[in-house]
């Protein structure tokens, strides 16, 4: 099987890094998120200037130079799959001209469920771990397994908060899921049930259209 070239689209809370990571081990291909590709491509000439020029000052990086970051992550990346992008139309256009892709998935997760997925998350503030109140307890209330760190609740998990991320991800983000429905390259995902349930349907969907 070729290495595929995965699209995974989701809303905040939706499992995306849950599928990913399994799409990585069972695939051998590379988890490409925005973010990290920003980080590791700071000095990164563009046309528009590095990405750590806007960073530094707390802007949000420009499309033209986040494409740019992008496209570089894609042609290194022997297969991927593709987190966090496209965030709009232009992004989806323009990563439609850089490669092809083998696959979308689109993780349909109701809001109610996203809210209480994202409100029950808790984060260690000395290593970083993360577990959730319902879904990944820690062994004692309140204390990180990792390192015995105190876990908190970060700002943007809180209830309102996280509706209104769901909210500015839904308005930006249906463009680009109906671009690759239109394509007829997108595929539905029931993200409501079990991970190994969701995984099932995602292996199956990127094995069937990889060969």
């Amino acid at each position: 099987m070729s290495n595929p070239h995965v699209l995974l689209l989701g809303a905040p809370g939706a499992g995306k890094g849950t599928q990913s990571r399994r799409l990585v081990d069972e695939f051998g291909i590379e988890h490409v998120t925005t973010g990290d590709a920003l980080r590791e491509n700071k000095q990164m000439e563009t046309e528009y200037g590095t990405p750590a020029e806007y960073m530094d000052a707390g802007e949000l990086v420009p499309d033209p130079v986040v494409n740019e970051i992008v496209k570089v992550a894609l042609e290194e990346a022997d297969g991927y799959v593709l987190d966090g992008y496209p965030r709009n139309e232009s992004q989806t256009e323009y990563l439609d001209s850089i490669t092809d892709l083998d696959v979308v998935l689109y993780l349909d997760v109701a809001e109610d469920e996203l809210v209480r997925r994202l409100t029950g998350r808790r984060v260690c503030d000395d290593c970083g771990a993360t577990f959730h109140v319902e879904f990944d307890q820690p062994e004692e209330e309140g204390v990180c397994d990792e390192c015995g760190g105190d876990l908190y609740q970060r700002e943007d998990d809180t209830e309102e908060t996280a509706r209104e991320r769901i909210s500015v991800y839904e308005e930006n983000t249906t463009p680009v899921v109906e671009y690759f429905r239109d394509q007829g390259v997108l595929v539905e995902v029931d993200g409501e049930r079990t991970p190994d349930e969701v995984w099932t349907d995602v292996r199956d969907a990127v094995a069937e259209r990889a060969d």
